[in-house]
Order: C-alpha cells, then structure tokens, then sequence
C-alpha cells in the first residue's frame, strides 16, 4: 500500500475555494491559542518549532538548496533512526517523489532512486517502522519534519514510516495533522528551499518533473570531522613539501 495520507486528509486539502481557505484560516488560530508556535507578522503563520531538549542537526543538500533540520530529542525513537539513516547514506541520492505547494514535500522512499520503479514510489523503505510519538508540544508549523505512514485503516496505531518523512510547506494546510503524524524535528536554516522545492511543476501523481534529488545527508557532528580531516591532511602535505 503506497504511504499517502488518508484520503480524507488529501481532499481536505485540495480543497482550495476562498471560502474552504477562510474556514480553514479560522480553525487554524482556535486550534492554535495557546499552543507554542505563536501567530505574528502573519495573520496565520506560526513561529518555528523550538525544543528546549534541542537534539543533533543534520545537513540535507538537495538540488534546490541546503537545509538545516534539527532533530528533537522529545522524539527519541525518531531521531535515532534518523541519525542511523543519515550515517549509512541511507537518505543520499533519495529524490523528493510527493510535493504538493499549499501542503508538504515528502521524500525518503529509497525507491526513489531508480527511476524505473517510479510506479511504486512511496512504497519503499527500509523495513520496519517506528512506533508513534505524539508529543502535545511539538506541532506542524512551517518546516516541521513529520514521519510519513500508513493510513488509520491499515495502520491503527500510527506507526510510522521506517524512513519516509515530509516536511511542512504550509502549516494552515497541515495543522489538522497534529497529533496524527509524529512531528520530531525543524528546519531551522533554509526555509526558502522548502518553498522552491513545493514550487516545482509536477505530474498528476504529485511527483516532480524535473525531479528533486537529496545529494547528501549528514550530521553536523560528521560535516566538522571531514572538514577536520581534511584541513589535517592539508597541514601534512605543506609539511612534507617543506621538509
């Protein structure tokens, strides 16, 4: 079964009349008083999440921009395997298949990387999901990082994806998520690469036409290490042509 959101969900938000968006716009600031992302410049707009656990960054280059995604350690089980992924490369080469501007861009599906198999894109992963964390305090605002999963009728626990994951291009489109899809982490530099990349033409399945690839993840921790390597080795080869 591809890993879509409920169908409910998706017409909910195709839905695009003046009066579905007002309506939409309304909910949006009840449901939102209170709660941690604040309205302010923007009639609707939320403030980006901040966990005050923090947790590690990872660095996603794509072929629209570099994103920074700080990870959540209110999620653990989701920022562990993320980590994990990241480590083995897991999520390098991956295209983002589903983007939908006014909602989300999801990506993570290493079917993806074979564009032959593009038919069964959103089907892939790597085995096993996650068991949901629903965390009150962490909520779909812009650039929230969200697990992708099976739908409730397949999926009555709302495990999620072993590896697929979206992130929130809107958040009036995406508030109703809450507490439906596991939120564990934020962009926290690069929201403009969120937008161009929800912005691309795509096809009639929701996939880019000129696809829109992960060149590299990598923690930050990683990024510092080969830059220190690097820099060693460097060092070393001015030596040795002094000496």
């Amino acid at each position: 079964m591809r890993l879509v959101f409920d169908i409910s969900i998706r017409l909910n938000v195709l839905k695009t009349t003046y009066m579905k968006k007002r309506i939409l716009a309304a909910i949006g600031a009840m449901v939102l008083a209170g709660c941690s992302c604040n309205n302010n410049s923007k009639e609707t707009d939320k403030e980006m999440i901040t966990d005050p656990m923090g947790g590690p960054v990872v660095e996603m280059v794509t072929t629209k921009g570099v994103m920074k995604i700080r990870l959540f350690n209110a999620t653990p089980g989701h920022r562990d395997n993320f980590v994990k992924l990241v480590k083995e490369g897991f999520y390098d080469g991956v295209k983002f298949h589903r983007v939908i501007n006014g909602f989300m861009i999801q990506g993570g599906d290493p079917l993806s990387k074979d564009d032959s198999l593009a038919t069964q894109w959103g089907q892939g992963g790597p085995g096993y999901t996650i068991a949901a964390e629903f965390v009150p305090e962490l909520h779909h605002c812009k650039g929230a990082l969200a697990a992708a999963r099976l739908g409730d009728y397949a999926n009555p626990r709302r495990a999620s994806s072993g590896s697929q994951f979206y992130i929130v291009q809107d958040e009036n489109g995406c508030s109703h998520l809450d507490g439906q899809y596991t939120v564990y982490g934020q962009v926290i530099e690069g929201m403009e690469v969120i937008d161009a990349i929800a912005q691309v033409q795509t096809d009639r399945y929701d996939r880019p036409v000129v696809p829109v690839v992960i060149l590299k993840a990598v923690l930050e921790e990683q990024e510092e290490a080969v830059k220190a390597a690097a820099d060693s080795t460097a060092v070393a080869d001015t030596t040795s042509k002094a000496e």
